[in-house]
């Protein structure tokens, strides 16, 4: 067990995820996870590790993050983080007791924005009409 990449995407952020052996550090974009803002993004980020702290403090886990907006990187870094600690300690447990809580931890977020339409000014909006 040395290193293990992972990869989360969410909308059209993604995020790499490289977990080694250590002592619990978490950075984003070198950032250490502690004074990562804003805080909502933080704390989503933080599930993963909250839901197995034992496993978490044993490694040392590097995120880098780009495209997409706060909350959309935020759960592409979820995202990577837990498939990271699963493919890391190689533990179906692991991966049950996150598919539990959310799917999402383990499967990326496959939504996207619909195509905009020529007949109005977005995908589903319309350009009224009146007859009288």
């Amino acid at each position: 067990m040395d290193c293990v990449n992972t990869s989360g995407k969410r909308k059209t952020a993604v995020a790499r995820a490289t977990v080694k052996a250590g002592t619990g550090k978490v950075t984003i974009n070198k950032i250490p996870l502690e004074i990562f803002t804003p805080e909502l993004a933080r704390l989503k980020i933080e599930e993963p590790l909250g839901l197995v702290p034992e496993m978490s403090a044993k490694v040392d886990i590097s995120i880098t993050v780009n495209g997409g907006g706060v909350m959309g990187q935020a759960a592409a870094a979820r995202t990577a983080v837990a498939k990271g600690l699963v493919a890391f300690f190689k533990d179906d447990e692991l991966e049950a007791i996150f598919r539990a809580y959310d799917r999402t931890l383990i499967v990326n977020d496959d939504r996207r924005k619909l195509p905009k339409n020529p007949l109005g000014h977005g995908a589903r909006a319309k350009k009224q009409k009146s007859y009288r």
